[in-house]
């Protein structure tokens, strides 16, 4: 029987990992404290043991054939995963493909290995529903490569409600903090359009909620190229605008403008500490308190114009609020990875380096399940 080794037990990954248990699979779980795994797996019934987490306990326990699951901080997932190459065992973590993740291609493909990442919420569900838009419209009538695309991707972790700061952080604040200070890179108006700062790239987006429509901020993150390719829209399309990006609470821009102007201006030898500093300070006041509940907001949209204007325009909407199953976060983002693995042991994901796969049955599978866990999800046809 193949084994799933799950390595961490934070705030984003319980559901999945009982969701593994309860479905009958064999499950080591790794993590620093085994009290706290413990505690978080309370009442759950199934074939699972927990160690302390070592690179040396995974290789101790697994063998070949078996699935290494990485739920840790990003800095681990190329070294898990040269280890789980080393062992001969398949890998699966939610985070982006580094450049060190792309260089162990060669070698899982020599040794028939899964190295399955970006299956998580953002990047991995949205990953889902792009593959299923532009499936969709390459399948119409109107489909033409000399049509004008325009491609939005947009999430965003959101309190349940608007506060005084607009946002609540569930895990430190750092990493959103230096998030801020990272280049974007994205398509507009079929050019290149590359952002140094986010705040000064806000604009506002109307989403159509049940309740009417409903304005949010959003402005675009990371490099959004690569995923052209990977969207199966690198055909000779004629790309008119392309953003992945980050979707916030309207006056999210306003309420964080001096935190704006003291990274813009932070002296780079004092960077690191004054970051943390502030970090700090934000945790102790928007860190989210016992009982209260998250939210998660995930658009993706194509809309495609000709001479005569729109001929095709489609879009998914999810919004989801936590509950007693867990964190909205938690649930969509590990629940993800739990398919993935189940994918990877009934062998439907090719071998080698991957991203979310574009396959119709498992992009299916995986929007099922976000649907399921969603208080709102729909596929809204605007010209229906």
């Amino acid at each position: 029987m193949v084994k799933i080794h799950w390595l961490g037990t934070g705030l984003s990954a319980i559901p999945g990992l009982k969701k593994l248990i309860e479905n009958g699979h064999s499950v080591i779980v790794y993590n620093r404290t085994v009290e706290k795994a413990s505690d978080a797996l309370l009442g759950t019934e199934g074939n699972y043991r927990i160690e302390e987490f070592s690179l040396d306990a995974i290789k101790k326990n697994a063998i070949a054939g078996d699935v290494v699951v990485s739920m840790l901080p990003g800095n681990f997932h190329v070294p898990v995963a040269e280890l789980s190459l080393s062992i001969g065992a398949h890998f699966v973590s939610s985070s982006y493909i580094s450049d060190e993740m792309k260089s162990l291609n060669e070698e899982s493909l020599k040794k028939n290995l899964c190295l399955v990442n970006e299956v998580g919420l953002d990047p991995g569900i949205d990953h889902s529903m792009s593959h299923a838009l532009v499936e969709d419209y390459k399948k119409s009538k109107v489909y033409s490569a000399e049509n004008k695309h325009c491609f939005l991707s947009y999430c965003g972790g959101l309190s349940d409600a608007p506060n005084d700061f607009c946002y609540k952080f569930s895990w430190s604040p750092l990493g959103v903090l230096k998030a801020l200070m990272s280049t974007s890179v994205s398509i507009r108006d079929s050019q290149v359009y590359t952002v140094y700062k986010p705040w000064e790239a806000v604009e506002l987006y109307p989403l159509p909620m049940p309740w009417g429509e409903d304005e949010f901020e959003v402005y675009p993150n990371r490099d959004s190229i690569p995923f052209i390719e990977q969207y199966q829209m690198d055909e000779g399309l004629k790309i008119d605008q392309f953003v992945r990006g980050t979707l916030r609470y309207k006056g999210w821009k306003d309420a964080w403008s001096d935190i704006f102007s003291e990274v813009d201006t932070l002296d780079p030898e004092i960077a690191e500490d004054r970051l943390k500093a502030i970090s700090d300070d934000l945790w102790n006041k928007y860190s989210y308190r016992n009982e209260e509940v998250d939210r998660v907001i995930l658009t993706v949209e194509l809309k495609v114009k000709n001479d005569s204007g729109v001929v095709w325009h489609k879009q998914f909407l999810l919004d989801t609020l936590g509950n007693s199953k867990g964190s909205a976060m938690a649930q969509l983002v590990s629940c993800s990875v739990a398919l993935a693995v189940e994918a990877v042991i009934n062998k439907e994901i090719p071998v080698g380096v991957s991203a979310a796969p574009h396959q119709s049955n498992l992009v299916k599978r995986w929007l099922n399940q976000a649907s399921e866990i969603s208080d709102h999800f729909i596929l809204i046809d605007h010209l229906s």
